[in-house]
């Protein structure tokens, strides 16, 4: 046997309807202030933590992570007995559940009382991320995390409202996501909390509500330093919502759609449903569930396309009970990824009635697709082959932070769409729920990952220190929370941990990871991302797929390790979850220019250490990484590699390897602001084959190399072209093997023209030309979208591209470009790509890197009409741009 193969599952989501629970968004009203009031941040730690004795910053990314250090913790005076309990529903064994202690902390500060006076607390809408605003640290070691301050205890004060008609309901707290080691109180009682910032939990107000009375919320977070390796965020940076219920109710994450038998003619659809009783008596319901076609808009289209037959059941008080019920439907509409197939959905509409009358609705939109996982083809969804054309990213938004906004997701995936990508690893944590409504809705496959840690540490602080206590409820959490979203291929327990140097003992732990996911969804393989574990290990033995971190084209002076692994399993698909690692900044093109295809940055060779840059000729890579021309090379000579996802699409705040002077990475195709870096053209030209594409690098503008050795390269779709220089032919060059770029590297610059005449199959496919550009004279501006909604949440994303008086963009210009909003709109941020600007992003001036500069616009809330944006720059022609909101 060489092939897994596994079908079903769609995407759970909970809309409103006629009867269902009440679920409402809480992001509005709230109070926050950083810092515990004076003599009680002992009282409210979670647990003790290790000392800092060396920090990690800095360290390289591909190190070997440590064992955990022993701790001495003291018996009370903790809040962990209390949080640990919030966690015992996704303890499969009840006897290892955590019993809530009888009596309340002792704990009490003033700011939890409903009295307590917070008008001097700054009023926040959520999503909100505390530590985007900065200030930068411009000194210490800080690079790892974004060089922005993102720990220490920050609260959030809000006052619920609860009508008296709510008493005798089931009432709960849903929060999205809480950077991290969250306590909640409400009306000055410990309700309970979740550690791991990542993840989504609930939490049951309803013993600690007074319907009709003042009902005071409060919750604390205390993100600890070193507690990651990239920048985590602070605050509620997901959307936090009430739920009010009738106590016999749909559990949380309590619908869960498979499709076990699936053709284009036929497909099985089975529903399972939990429901939970929380009354005092026994509950005999009825459940019926019809099924709908959803349109591209996600709305229900038409008639009800199949009917499942009604379940009875009865459920006990304070119990909960699962039924089944299945349906056949002809002629499905399959869920597949763009470009080859469509991202269709459908929609289960589930009723819980008692005694006739309807008590909650439930809507689980949800995708038939199959999926087939073969050792030596690959990936086959739906029957036809997917080649994983994919890239990891990073929870934060840019300039935006870690405060999740739809818009600011959707253009990141649209952008990578547009470059060829169809799969996205999420890395190294469960996202944003509404981000993988996006790719459910955009045809995007994605890898959905849990941890970076598991036992061994890779920072002093980050996830180990918790692994023991909470890996199960976390794991369960996310499978339980994510697994009906048709654009999830694969689960991955764990990225490049320490276990895969620890034998057998690692091993033992992977095996308990995964057979708690197999628990929660039999329906998809389950993976750990190794970047050191050998073939002959213990660790991979244990794996479903087959995951490498750059191994598979080798690390450093160890050869690729595609063929080892490949010949150990050859059962299992082997596919490389982060490719490449290139680095590079936009624009900044360094000299001499090697004559080679991959190399690490050094001094002098592709790096800058004085001005913290790395050359844009793409030829450049962390130590353990290589370039694209590398891996794919890897790649194209072990056929049986099912893709790639490439380190990284975006650059992200924190670990800003080679330079952690820096606040954000060099190795994204596209820089921070979204700008696409040389890089973006050479993976469109690989992954859109079909796409006539020519880009030539460098830019044209070089007043001090007149008479110098200036290569150019070309990337492109066809497979030979010809350069010229001023009209004059530079020579005609034609692909080699293994090759996926054209170099002429010995041109001499001369002012004026480069361009290019790109050739497929010996016939014109593609030209592209660039011209010496004359003194920076104009500002032009261009909105991505000119209009958006007066939600205060849709934003419109502004580039300023500084030109000569010809509209050549001027490359190398670094002008201060000041923005103006007027009108239904605000500036949100700003930003312009450069890693090493340590400028916040909340400025309104900020000066252009390498030409571009990007601002973001939101309608203020509520108000509608025009909104005019206008950037101006001494000595230069201002640009505007109208945008209207509605």
């Amino acid at each position: 046997m060489n092939t897994h193969r596994y079908i079903g599952v769609g995407l759970l989501g909970l809309t409103l309807a006629a009867h269902a629970a009440d679920r409402h968004s809480i992001n509005d009203g709230w109070r926050f202030q950083r810092g515990d009031p004076q003599g009680y941040s002992e009282q409210l730690q979670y647990d003790v933590r290790p000392d800092i004795k060396q920090s990690a910053d800095g360290k390289v990314a591909d190190a070997r992570p440590d064992e955990a250090e022993k701790v001495q913790r003291p018996v009370e005076g903790l809040l962990k007995p209390w949080i640990l309990a919030s966690g015992n529903a996704f303890m499969a064994d009840p006897s290892k559940r955590t019993p809530r202690p009888a009596t309340d902390p002792t704990v009490s500060p003033p700011l939890l009382r409903a009295d307590f006076n917070d008008a001097g607390w700054r009023a926040v809408t959520l999503p909100h991320d505390w530590a985007i605003e900065g200030p930068f640290l411009a000194t210490g070691p800080y690079g790892g995390m974004g060089r922005l301050q993102t720990w220490g205890p920050a609260w959030y004060r809000k006052k619920l409202d609860i009508p008296a008609r709510d008493k005798g309901k089931s009432i709960f707290l849903d929060i999205d996501g809480a950077m991290s080691y969250a306590s909640v109180w409400l009306n000055g009682r410990l309700v309970g909390g979740w550690p791991y910032g990542y993840n989504s939990f609930r939490l049951d107000l309803t013993p600690y509500v007074t319907p009709g009375g003042v009902n005071q919320l409060a919750i604390r977070l205390d993100n600890p330093a070193e507690s990651a390796r990239w920048y985590p965020g602070a605050g509620l940076y997901r959307n936090v919502w009430l739920t009010v219920a009738d106590p016999v109710h749909v559990a949380h994450w309590g619908a869960v759609v498979r499709t076990p038998q699936v053709s284009r003619e036929a497909a099985q659809v089975e529903l399972a449903v939990t429901v939970d009783n929380d009354g005092k008596d026994a509950a005999a319901l009825e459940v019926s569930t019809q099924l709908y076609a959803l349109g591209d808009d996600g709305k229900r289209t038409g008639a009800a396309v199949a009917t499942l037959p009604v379940q009875r059941m009865s459920v006990a008080a304070g119990a909960s009970a699962t039924v089944n019920a299945a349906a056949r439907m002809t002629n499905p509409r399959l869920w597949g990824p763009l470009p080859q197939q469509r991202p269709h959905r459908y929609v289960a509409v589930t009723t819980v009635s008692r005694n006739g009358k309807p008590i909650d609705t439930q809507e689980t939109p949800f995708g038939i697709r199959s999926l087939r996982f073969d050792a030596n083809e690959g990936l086959f969804v739906n029957g036809e082959k997917i080649m994983i054309n994919g890239v990891n990213n990073h929870h934060d938004l840019g300039a935006l932070g870690a405060a999740f906004n739809v818009r600011a997701a959707e253009r990141q995936l649209q952008i990578l769409q547009e470059m060829g990508a169809n799969a996205v690893r999420m890395s190294h944590n469960p996202p944003a729920p509404e981000l993988l409504e996006l790719t459910d809705r955009m045809g995007i496959l994605v890898l959905d990952e849990v941890f970076d840690s598991w036992e061994r540490k890779k920072t002093p602080l980050d996830f180990h220190l918790i692994f023991p206590d909470w890996h199960e409820q976390d794991l369960r959490a996310m499978l339980r929370r994510d697994r009906n979203h048709p654009s999830i291929i694969l689960w991955s327990a764990g990225n490049e941990v320490g276990e895969q140097y620890t034998g057998e003992a690692g091993a033992a732990i992977s095996k308990r990871l995964l057979s708690i996911a197999r628990e929660e969804d039999p329906t998809r393989p389950v993976t750990n991302a190794m970047n050191y574990a050998k073939s002959d290990f213990p660790l991979p033995a244990t794996l479903d797929v087959i995951s490498l971190n750059y191994q598979g084209a080798g690390i450093r002076s160890l050869p690729g390790q595609f063929p080892n692994f490949h010949q150990k399993f050859p059962d299992k698909m082997i596919l490389s979850t982060e490719s490449a690692s290139a680095l590079s900044s936009r624009g900044e093109y360094q000299f001499p220019v090697p004559g080679v295809s991959s190399a690490p940055v050094r001094p002098g060779v592709g790096g800058d250490p004085k001005r913290q840059q790395v050359s844009a000729y793409e030829l450049f890579a962390a130590d353990f990484g290589s370039s694209a021309d590398r891996s794919w090379a890897a790649q194209d000579q072990n056929p049986y590699v099912a893709g790639e996802f490439v380190w990284t699409g975006f650059d992200y705040l924190g670990e800003p390897t080679p330079y952690y002077g820096a606040r954000s990475s060099y190795s994204g195709i596209i820089d921070l602001a979204g700008f696409p870096k040389d890089r973006y053209y050479l993976y469109q030209a690989r992954w859109r084959p079909e796409l006539p594409l020519a880009h030539l690098l460098p830019h044209w503008t070089w007043p001090e190399r007149v008479g110098e050795v200036t290569p150019v390269h070309l990337f492109t779709s066809g497979d030979e072209a010809e350069l010229f220089v001023n009209g004059k032919s530079q020579g005609r060059k034609k692909k080699a093997p293994y090759e996926y770029r054209l170099r002429w590297d010995y041109v001499v610059y001369e002012p004026g023209e480069i361009s290019v005449v790109a050739y497929k199959n010996g016939k014109e496919w593609a030209r592209d030309s660039v011209k010496t550009a004359q003194a920076a004279a104009v500002l032009e501006a261009k909105a991505d979208r000119s209009t958006i909604a007066a939600d205060g949440q849709d934003l419109s994303f502004i580039t300023v591209r500084v030109a000569d008086a010809n509209g050549v963009t001027a490359p190398r210009s670094d002008q201060r470009i000041r923005f103006t909003v007027e009108g239904a709109g605000e500036l949100v941020a700003t930003d312009n790509g450069d890693p090493t600007n340590l400028e916040s992003f909340k400025s309104s001036e900020r000066a252009a890197f390498n030409g571009l500069v990007l601002a973001i616009v939101r309608a203020k809330p509520g108000q509608r009409g025009a909104i005019t944006v206008r950037a101006s720059a001494p000595g230069l022609r201002e640009a505007e741009v109208q945008l209207r909101s509605k």
